[in-house]
């Protein structure tokens, strides 16, 4: 049985996985696209519910829906590796399901530098685009008027 540490850790790493720009993710994982394994399931597209809560701790409601594609695959050695990927990228979600299989391998010392690498990425694109938010924003504030 896994830790639940280790399931945190494979939870972070699909999460970078799935949220990694699909041209930077090819780029970085082309050495193991190669690796000898089968598609279970997918790529298949399909939709999900986004739910949101009012003020984030209100009642909840769906707020839409957006589409995903799901993955699974299964290599030689009967380890399988799935994803979910927000859109409609097929071949994202193939790759994505292939690193999270061989993550669960021998492997998993290449492809971690691979998973930091995109990490790093995704922070400095979430710091930029932080930066991008403060600069529009708008400090309201209210005068109090007196009694005339």
């Amino acid at each position: 049985m896994r830790s639940e540490s280790h399931n945190a850790k494979r939870a972070t790493q699909m999460r970078v996985l799935a949220l990694a720009p699909w041209a930077e993710l090819e780029r970085l994982t082309q050495p193991f696209a190669e690796h000898p394994h089968e598609i279970m399931r997918g790529p298949e597209v399909g939709l999900v519910m986004l739910r949101g809560r009012m003020g984030g701790s209100g009642a909840a409601f769906n707020f839409g829906e957006a589409t995903v594609t799901r993955c699974t695959v299964k290599l030689a050695d009967n380890t399988e590796g799935h994803a979910y990927v927000l859109g409609r990228n097929g071949e994202h979600a193939a790759r994505a399901a292939l690193c999270d299989a061989l993550l669960q391998t021998d492997e998993v010392q290449r492809l971690e530098w691979v998973i930091a690498g995109l990490e790093a990425s995704l922070e400095e694109q979430r710091l930029t685009e932080a930066a991008k938010a403060a600069a529009t924003k708008v400090d309201f504030f209210t005068l109090v008027r007196g009694d005339v």
